[in-house]
């Protein structure tokens, strides 16, 4: 399946990350902001590609480049419609930047995490900046008090685990609005597994959760890029044990008027990750007692 690869430059001025401004949107959109974002040529390094890009469009010489994260997710509407891969460096720089010779981009500001929902974003850069923000992992936020509450779009983080793999497994998932507010979290114990059926059956809960509940839009965040890579279409699902679950899972996201499939580190996906553990514990807990 073809499948769209970027590179995206994140420039840091204290808290404020570097937004561009594209001088013209995709034919069916208006110009929107982005992180420095470029195409990997024809025999081209991704670090290559970051400093050619860096030169290119905003006239700097890249001094220090460090590889920061790769996501992968399904673009939700006009030409990003198709698997994608972001590989994201963490970019130093000398000189002033000067856009005069760019044809890409027409302005450029630093931007503070809670002033982007003021601009008009580029999705990708979005998933990207939610990641660099904390806005996906920080979840110590209070848990929503108003049952009755219309929410329709909402990210959904899932972790799966295995103690032996195969071995004692459970799933996890976390609800979180689009203002923070954790909606619904919990786990459940689903027998003797291995960690990528686990993991599968965590994403096949998390959905199940989204249609309960009603969503219409919903980012998925998981840490197995396997799993990911798969929903995204960028592998084919070929373990016998998996088809069966890959296939509701399908099933359920046609519930949904959009979704999309976010790979995120380890550390970034904790919450999911307490609640498969503790959804393993309670069981035995309970067996223990009897």
């Amino acid at each position: 399946m073809k499948q769209r690869i970027r590179v995206v430059g994140i420039v840091r001025e204290g808290d404020k990350l570097l937004l561009l401004k594209r001088s013209r949107g995709r034919a069916e959109e208006l110009p929107f902001w982005e992180l420095p974002t470029g195409k990997i040529r024809l025999g081209e390094q991704p670090e290559e590609a970051v400093s050619q890009l860096f030169f290119e469009h905003l006239g700097v010489q890249v001094e220090e480049i460090k590889l920061f994260d790769a996501i992968t997710f399904m673009g939700l509407s006009g030409a990003s419609q198709l698997p994608n891969l972001y590989i994201v460096f963490e970019v130093k720089f000398n000189g002033e930047i000067n856009l005069e010779a760019s044809e890409k981009y027409s302005a450029y500001k630093f931007v503070a995490p809670d002033e982007i929902k003021a601009l008009k974003v580029d999705e990708a850069t979005l998933s990207v900046l939610e990641i660099e923000s904390g806005r996906k992992t920080e979840l110590s936020y209070s848990t929503s008090n108003n049952e009755t509450e219309v929410v329709s779009e909402a990210t959904i983080y899932f972790d799966g685990a295995s103690r032996g793999n195969p071995g004692p497994a459970g799933v996890g998932y976390v609800v979180v609005s689009q203002n923070g507010e954790i909606l619904k979290r919990g786990g459940e114990f689903i027998g003797f597994a291995t960690s990528r059926v686990a993991e599968y059956y965590a994403l096949k809960e998390a959905c199940e959760q989204g249609v309960e509940l009603g969503l219409l839009r919903v980012k998925f965040i998981g840490d197995n890029l396997m799993v990911i890579n798969q929903m995204n279409g960028i592998y084919q699902v070929k373990n016998q044990d998996l088809m069966q679950v890959h296939d509701d899972i399908l099933k359920l996201i046609s519930k949904f008027e959009r979704v999309s499939f976010v790979h995120v580190k380890r550390e970034e996906n904790t919450e999911a990750d307490v609640e498969a553990n503790r959804a393993i514990d309670n069981y035995f807990g309970k067996k223990t007692l009897l």
